[in-house]
């Protein structure tokens, strides 16, 4: 393909030569297309020459880049990113657990059950929100959720309701 496409820039070439000329020179038609390609194929010799040189520069600057401190800097940037989501992500499963356990804990004793107790956890550190029936169940689910595994503190905000305070 290369090699057709030099011969057919070389025609064209030969006939705008032609077409220039007058026809008084010493060369022939022949002579003047040998010349053309030879002038194509120089040209293409250096253009891929040229290329060469750029893809050379062009790895030696990536070769230089990746060994560079930006780069190792860069990549222990990243490498510290990752490391950290991996956490984060850890975390937020493990706080995910626990905040089941206790909500399921919480709704097998059967005074707690009966009432609506949001359970949050942040970093291990669970909270408790919402209604308790009596005093006495409000210090039992602090100590329900402390007894689940992986619960670091419990900052218990449920607030005790009779039943009198309950009623409309």
């Amino acid at each position: 393909m290369r090699t057709v496409l030099l011969r057919l820039a070389a025609a064209v070439l030969v006939v705008s030569v032609g077409a220039c000329s007058d026809g008084s020179g010493d060369r022939t038609t022949g002579q003047q297309l040998d010349s053309a390609l030879e002038q194509t194929r120089d040209a293409a010799a250096t253009a891929a020459r040229k290329a060469g040189e750029l893809a050379d520069k062009a790895g030696d600057k990536t070769k230089a880049y990746v060994n560079s401190p930006e780069a190792k800097q860069d990549a222990a940037a990243a490498k510290e990113a990752v490391r950290n989501a991996g956490r984060a992500l850890e975390s937020t499963a493990e706080d995910a657990a626990i905040t089941a356990s206790v909500s399921a804990a919480l709704a097998r004793d059967v005074e707690l059950s009966a009432t609506r107790i949001d359970v949050d956890t942040e970093a291990g550190a669970v909270r408790l929100s919402g209604p308790a029936p009596t005093a006495e169940a409000k210090v039992r689910a602090s100590d329900i959720a402390k007894a689940v595994n992986g619960v670091g503190s419990v900052d218990n905000r449920l607030e005790v309701r009779t039943a009198s305070a309950r009623s409309p």
